[in-house]
């Protein structure tokens, strides 16, 4: 399959709709394989929807579709959907001082703040990350080794902001829970949503919650129900494939999300535990015997959903959590009551 051939070198553009291209950025040893960066060819000014880490591989692949494609850098602006070094890092690499660097405000906020380790650390310890994994963890999150050269100018993007480009007028539409104020775009006219990763249509996108202060699962449905009022024949996703029935994906996600909510619940009846065994407990797609197998990075993004999904559940009466002043401080979950039970959903 393309998407499958591509962690090992660029693949040729695709073109997915009319002045669209998608160019298939390598990433190198992720399980994701790859993130979709979308080129939209217009007149005066082109625009790069997305471009990969900063990382030699991922800067061959965009120069190499660029080439191909006859888009010049100085003719050409930025949309970052969001923060994460996938899809934001290479801009520092390419865009030049003429060029607008869109980007969500919040995400810009979260860019610019210097505390996230330590606000990370912190969190993976109170939620039971294994005290000798989280600094080498935290050493090779791609975040602080692939994301983007600071500071970069951006220009702060909002809801309902609209960009004209290649024929297209694109609105922006914040689908916050993936990240702090995702945006997608969206063609009302030609019913086209470029979704980064807030729907992708073979895997299910990521929504952790290691930052206190807000419940980005609840935020995410929320995201998915605003989204699934939009008239969309064309889904461009931040990975994988290119996909059109918008609408029965969303019912998919809401109802896996659903599912986990079921299986926490489940797991919390044998008692009282950490985000970190819940994580160990829950089923994943991943090919290792146990989860003390999972590579670091894995048992990150786990034990981060799980910390999603309980944080939400305690904001519907599900669940309440507990601060346990043991050696270190540990955030203990728990079923609100006995009553709590996946029959009442």
């Amino acid at each position: 399959m393309r998407d499958e051939a591509v962690e090992s070198g660029a693949a040729a553009p695709e073109k997915v709709a009319r002045h669209i291209y998608r160019l298939t950025i390598p990433l190198p040893g992720s399980p994701l394989k790859a993130v979709n960066s979308y080129v939209v060819k217009g007149g005066e000014r082109n625009l790069v929807i997305d471009t990969g880490m900063r990382r030699k591989e991922c800067l061959d692949a965009m120069m190499s579709g660029l080439d191909r494609l006859g888009v010049g850098l100085d003719h050409t602006d930025f949309f970052i959907t969001h923060f994460h070094a996938d899809h934001l890092g290479l801009v520092s690499e390419l865009a030049p001082e003429t060029a607008r660097i869109y980007l969500n405000g919040p995400d810009a906020d979260s860019l610019f703040a210097q505390q996230f380790r330590e606000i990370f650390e912190r969190s993976a310890r109170l939620h039971g990350f294994p005290e000798g994994e989280v600094k080498r963890t935290l050493d090779g999150h791609p975040g602080p080794r692939y994301g983007p050269r600071l500071p970069i100018p951006v220009t702060r993007s909002h809801d309902g902001q609209t960009i004209a480009i290649g024929g297209y007028l694109f609105r922006c539409v914040e689908t916050p829970g993936h990240s702090f104020g995702h945006t997608c775009l969206y063609d009302e006219k030609h019913r086209i949503l470029i979704s980064g990763d807030h729907i992708l249509g073979d895997i299910t996108p990521n929504i952790q919650a290691w930052l206190d202060g807000w419940n980005p699962l609840g935020e995410y449905v929320k995201s998915l129900e605003r989204t699934a009022s939009l008239d969309v024949n064309l889904v461009l996703p931040g990975h994988r494939s290119v996909f059109r029935d918008m609408r029965s994906r969303i019912e998919e996600l809401k109802e896996h999300h659903a599912h986990r909510e079921d299986e926490i619940l489940l797991i919390l009846e044998e008692g009282p535990k950490t985000a970190f065994e819940v994580a160990s407990r829950m089923t994943w797609d991943i090919e290792c015997d146990s989860f003390d197998l999972f590579p670091l990075s894995q048992k990150w993004f786990a034990t981060g959903e799980a910390i999603a999904h309980l944080v939400h559940l305690k904001s519907l009466a599900k669940v309440r959590e507990e601060i346990r002043q043991t050696a270190r401080p540990l955030a203990v979950w728990s079923l609100a009551s006995a009553s709590v039970r996946t029959a009442e959903r």
